[in-house]
């Protein structure tokens, strides 16, 4: 198969459908890695061609038999290029990755957003928040690029959120989400090793997708995954180490009938037993099981 930057193609390519095949056939040859909002070549493919065109991204459909410019030919050509050259995650190449249908600036400064929790997020964490008008105040760890924080004062609307993370960078992302979503009055970033910034408030939802993958599966990454900043990943030998402080230090954080959710991967095992007294309830979503765990404020105010 000819190269993305035979100029040939460019001719013998016309329509959407074509550069979908092309772009298809390019990735699984080239041994592309995804995760980072799709899981397949088919489907990174459809979102660079659809980002690069100005379509939007869930409707390929009735763009299939539309016939592409020549210099949109040259710049899907080029993305797809870039992909492959670079093998950074696509939402770096286009500034953008998306969460439950919301749209978030990003760039390598900040881990790409995928966490199940703004699945749960989306459905108003209906297993551990009865009522979504009486959060009052909500906590998001690691925040990154602040989806998760914006996510939840969406669902909560009565909420006023902290979000905080240890890296600048990340904050300075965050930051220009907080301020695309027009959340300043209500989203509030700071700068913080999990809970230092916050004193003694409390609150009735914390939220986190820390960094919790081992050291051995660091060292197997794939490029797409060490393009991300290493400090979003690195969570000690085992993966769990900052998620053992977020339980260490949580209870003296909540409200009485507040609750802790974390996301740890497929750490379930591990850290089922190696606390074996704490409750957990796991939220399964559609495409996870077992990586998000709950707890409520009663099971952990003795470990403050």
């Amino acid at each position: 198969m000819a190269s993305l930057d035979d100029k040939s193609a460019l001719d013998d390519l016309a329509t959407v459908r074509d550069w979908l095949r092309y772009g298809v056939s390019r990735f699984m040859a080239a041994g592309l890695v995804y995760g980072h909002g799709t899981s397949t070549a088919l489907d990174e493919a459809a979102f660079l061609i659809l980002k690069t065109l100005h379509l939007p991204i869930d409707a390929l459909e009735p763009w299939l038999e539309a016939r592409l410019t020549r210099k949109e030919r040259e710049q899907v050509a080029e993305i797809f290029e870039k992909r492959i050259a670079t093998r950074k995650p696509a939402p770096y190449l286009v500034n953008e990755a998306w969460v439950q249908g919301h749209s978030f600036y990003v760039d390598e400064r900040v881990f790409v957003p995928r966490s199940y929790i703004g699945e749960l997020l989306e459905g108003g964490l209906s297993a551990v928040v009865a009522d979504r008008e009486a959060v009052g105040r909500v906590l998001d760890l690691c925040t990154g690029s602040g989806c998760l924080a914006i996510l939840a004062a969406l669902a909560f609307p009565k909420a006023r959120v902290d979000a905080s993370d240890i890296s600048d960078d990340a904050l300075a992302v965050a930051q220009r989400n907080v301020a695309d979503y027009g959340l300043e009055d209500r989203v509030r970033l700071m700068k913080s090793d999990l809970f230092p910034a916050v004193g003694a408030a409390r609150y009735d939802l914390i939220v986190s997708n820390p960094p919790y993958v081992g050291a051995a599966a660091m060292a197997a990454f794939p490029p797409e995954h060490r393009a991300e900043p290493h400090l979003a990943h690195a969570g000690g030998k085992d993966g769990l180490d900052i998620v053992r402080r977020i339980l260490r230090e949580a209870g003296r954080h909540l409200t009485p009938g507040g609750a802790l959710v974390v996301e740890i991967g497929t750490a379930r095992s591990l850290i089922q037993a190696e606390f074996p007294r704490l409750p957990f309830l796991w939220l399964d979503t559609e495409e996870s099981e077992g990586e998000v765990f709950a707890l409520p404020a009663s099971a952990l105010k003795d470990r403050s």
